[in-house]
């Protein structure tokens, strides 16, 4: 990879990361239309990125992670699902539905659901105060459908947004749960995969991978600001309809 390639992965990853819109098929998908090999140096790229765009998260919310004591438990328990399953299940999913056709029809499906949903639940207040008021159980009702996130195409952020909109959380609540449920569940699969794959990185490549790290900081804090804004004026609509769309886009590559 050139420099070139590693901003502009940085500002794919940091943009999508957060965003009902799977970060996962859009990298897939940028890597194939720019010519990158699938090596191990790019795994590990994807992964140190990842934790770049989590930075952004954890220093936008910290005053949130350190006054709010309350919100500890519940993104515990929200994280117990992902956790027990992902360490038996994730490396079975990965070996059998990472492809092209499994993302596709995952993002064309969770379209159609964002835009269903957003019309169902458009004007409908929250039944919480505020996102640790969730019961115990709700908050790991969230944590089943993060699950769903294993399947490539999917989007962590749109699974739990869509738990979140599903268990009473109003569209800034679902949104808002999702970006602190992602702290503990990114850094437990990014540091994990980072364990086994951490002798690709060396001094050759330490710069790109510095660089691409900030870009995706940088591309993430913007996205997240700016999401929100968004989904309170727009709601999730639009997002559905990006999906299908870059969907569609991943059939027509396909063939």
């Amino acid at each position: 990879m050139n420099i070139i390639d590693v901003i502009i992965l940085g500002i794919i990853e940091g943009i999508t990361e957060f965003l009902p819109v799977s970060s996962t098929g859009h990298m897939i998908l940028a890597a194939e239309a720019m010519g990158l090999e699938d090596t191990e140096f790019l795994k590990t790229f994807e992964i140190v990125i990842q934790l770049g765009a989590i930075l952004a998260i954890v220093l936008l919310y910290a005053p949130r992670f350190l006054k709010d004591f309350k919100i500890y438990t519940k993104l515990i328990i929200a994280f117990i699902p992902t956790g027990v399953i992902g360490l038996l299940a994730y490396s079975t999913i990965k070996e059998y539905l990472f492809s092209s056709l499994v993302v596709a029809i995952s993002l064309i499906v969770g379209g159609i659901v964002l835009i269903v949903l957003d019309n169902m639940i458009e004007k409908r207040k929250s039944r919480y105060e505020d996102v640790h008021d969730i019961p115990n159980m709700n908050a790991m009702a969230i944590g089943f459908f993060q699950c769903l996130a294993m399947i490539p195409g999917t989007s962590r952020s749109a699974a739990t947004i869509v738990g979140g909109l599903l268990n009473g959380f109003d569209k800034k609540q679902a949104a808002e749960f999702s970006f602190l449920l992602a702290v503990p569940t990114m850094i437990a699969a990014s540091g994990y995969d980072l364990l086994k794959s951490y002798e690709t990185i060396n001094q050759d490549n330490l710069i790109s991978l510095s660089i691409g790290f900030v870009v995706a900081f940088i591309a993430a804090w913007f996205a997240v600001r700016l999401f929100v804004k968004a989904i309170e004026k727009y709601g999730f609509r639009y997002f559905g309809y990006y999906r299908i769309l870059i969907g569609v886009l991943f059939l027509l590559l396909m063939l």
